[in-house]
């Protein structure tokens, strides 16, 4: 299944619109790296979620969804997204070896505390050369947050630390990492990189940071109806796409950027 560039779709409207801005300005970005990257079926959604973002981002079902969460599962299931969706654990797929050609990854592998097992797990489900592609916050997410800057330059250390630890905490994150040790890790578990490339640059990452205070009403909206947009009209979202569009737009490359995308091929034998 090849996945073709094409500006033609506004990744960033189709996104915006059901998603708090933060969130879908950041999907957005990830879901055009998608269509110049050539996916052999059958191609396996770790960490699905809901399908949102694969719904997005992929012209065709993907073959696997599988999610450890009941939930998201079953939204997953109901938008059809995948041609099979599975609730179960990264650390202990209910695959056959082998059994997939592509794995593909979008924001997830950072939620996960014990690593490595899951890391495992993909390479025994993957046929080798296939590929594994993912993201993830790297090691400057934390230090470019901008209320954290802020605190240091007015020489409040203390709790600069504190609130990189409370984001980290209300993100979900348990790994924010540069590449060597990206690279240890998928070499280990016989992985061998063969693209990567940082983005999301620092002043977009203000964007998101800001946007999970001023994104509180889009909660009480999800709580309250079941969507995180009540209004998905144009006219209702023009500022916020207004605001999203220089992001979206930024140079794919970030040098200084605070996300990380992986292109990893599965080699015959792990390096240990």
């Amino acid at each position: 299944m090849e996945q073709t560039s094409s500006f033609e779709k506004d990744f960033l409207w189709l996104n915006i619109r059901e998603l708090p801005y933060f969130r879908g300005v950041l999907r957005a970005v990830e879901a055009r790296f998608y269509q110049s990257i050539e996916l052999v079926e059958p191609v396996l959604d770790l960490g699905c979620g809901d399908g949102h973002f694969a719904s997005i981002a992929f012209e065709k079902p993907l073959t696997v969804g599988l999610d450890p969460w009941w939930k998201p599962v079953k939204e997953a299931a109901e938008r059809g997204t995948y041609r099979l969706t599975l609730r179960g654990s990264g650390s202990t797929m209910p695959f056959e070896d082998e059994s997939f050609a592509s794995v593909v990854s979008n924001s997830v592998l950072e939620h996960i505390p014990n690593l490595m097992p899951v890391l495992e797990e993909t390479a025994r489900v993957l046929k080798p050369g296939g590929l594994f592609v993912f993201c993830v916050p790297n090691h400057r997410f934390l230090g470019s947050l901008s209320i954290a800057q802020f605190l240091d330059r007015t020489g409040l250390k203390s709790a600069a630390k504190r609130y990189r630890g409370f984001f980290n905490r209300i993100s979900r994150h348990y790994h924010c990492d540069d590449f060597s040790t990206w690279k240890d890790r998928l070499t280990r578990t016989g992985f061998e990189v063969l693209r990567h490339w940082d983005y999301f640059s620092p002043r977009a990452l203000a964007l998101l940071e800001w946007g999970h205070y001023f994104g509180l009403p889009s909660l009480f909206s999800r709580w309250l109806f079941k969507r995180w947009i009540l209004v998905s009209q144009p006219w209702n979202l023009a500022i916020t796409r207004s605001v999203c569009k220089s992001v979206y737009l930024e140079t794919p490359q970030q040098k200084e950027g605070v996300y990380s995308f992986y292109i990893a091929r599965k080699i015959s034998k792990p390096n240990t």
